[in-house]
């Protein structure tokens, strides 16, 4: 949940846009990436009569106490995932809104471990509780390495990154988020003016397999269509080809739309539309967004509205999630 570089750093990436698709707001709303609180803030301006906000880092949840108070009973703030909205929310919703991803605050803190920007503890947890981004890295296979390089982050160099981190970890244990980006950075080609960090894909792997961010995706998609009512909203912003592809899986499947490209498959079972599409396609922050905020750049919204369908739960398998064979550990 990027927030822009200027000189209020809460203003959620594409929430203009976000506002527009889904007026008027109103009703409860759920908030399922409360962050520094850029989209509840703006719900609750825009006409939501209350929302509730949702985070699994505790930093998030003590940092409100810096400006949840003059809202009252219109906002309520749970601990918990977003894979389980339906029943943290505890009654139907309105609107649920998913910035996915990892936000600035976390990006901005070295001892959080995510970027490879400023060297800190590899860490990378976004709840602060159980396995670290150092003990994935040094305890795995090396086959499972190089699937999760693969797998999520799209790393074409997934086996020669893989085997380099098993050969330096026999050295001395990876613990720096400075020391895994200079392991992978010897892997690839020295980047030309205007490419990523070469540890881009390798780091966005590694946070999304510590924070199992697929699954939660997917469960909190089919979580947001038990919760909502019949008109009630969902949207959704992605910041990279992975969790978009998730997310137009699942409104593909969700909205009837999937065409069925093989004539001999089976018919589908139940093709009635439990979500209808209010944007036809994805929708990309504009070039002023970006100028201000280029963490915004590969940003996308996804907004579809509930019908009075009955909920289905789609399977990950469904909605294409990577499978990650889970191999021995060394």
């Amino acid at each position: 949940m990027p927030s822009p570089t200027s000189d209020d750093p809460h203003i959620p990436v594409l929430i203009e846009t976000i506002l527009r698709e889904c007026a008027p707001v109103r009703g409860l709303w759920l908030d399922g990436t409360l962050g520094a609180g850029g989209y509840t803030r703006a719900l609750l301006a825009a006409g939501a009569d209350r929302v509730i906000g949702v985070d699994r880092d505790p930093l998030a949840l003590q940092m409100a106490a810096d400006w949840a108070a003059p809202y009252g009973d219109r906002l309520r703030l749970v601990a918990g995932t977003f894979s389980d909205l339906d029943g943290l929310a505890g009654e139907p919703l309105d609107g649920v809104v998913l910035d996915l991803g990892v936000s600035s605050m976390q990006l901005d803190q070295a001892e959080r471990g995510f970027s490879f920007m400023r060297d800190g503890p590899l860490d990378m947890r976004m709840s602060q509780s159980g396995p670290s981004a150092a003990d994935l890295v040094n305890t795995s296979d090396e086959g499972v390495l190089a699937d999760i390089l693969y797998h999520y982050g799209e790393e074409r160099a997934s086996r020669r990154i893989a085997h380099a981190i098993v050969l330096a970890r026999t050295v001395e244990p990876i613990q720096t988020t400075a020391k895994l980006a200079e392991i992978v950075s010897k892997c690839l080609p020295r980047p030309k003016p205007g490419q990523s960090h070469p540890a881009t894909r390798s780091f966005q792997a590694i946070r999304i397999a510590v924070n199992t961010e697929f699954q939660e995706l997917a469960d909190g998609l089919n979580a947001a269509e038990r919760a909502l009512k019949p008109g009630g909203l969902l949207a959704v912003v992605t910041f990279h080809s992975l969790e978009d592809r998730i997310v137009k899986r699942f409104f593909q499947l969700a909205s009837g739309q999937e065409s069925n490209a093989n004539r001999y498959a089976p018919a589908k079972v139940d093709t009635t539309a439990r979500f209808e599409m209010v944007t036809r396609k994805a929708v990309a922050p504009d070039d002023v967004e970006v100028a201000r905020n280029p963490r915004a750049r590969s940003a996308k919204l996804r907004v579809g509205r509930r019908t009075d369908a009955p909920a289905l739960t789609l399977a990950p398998a469904e909605l294409g999630l990577p499978e990650i064979q889970k191999k021995g550990r060394r």
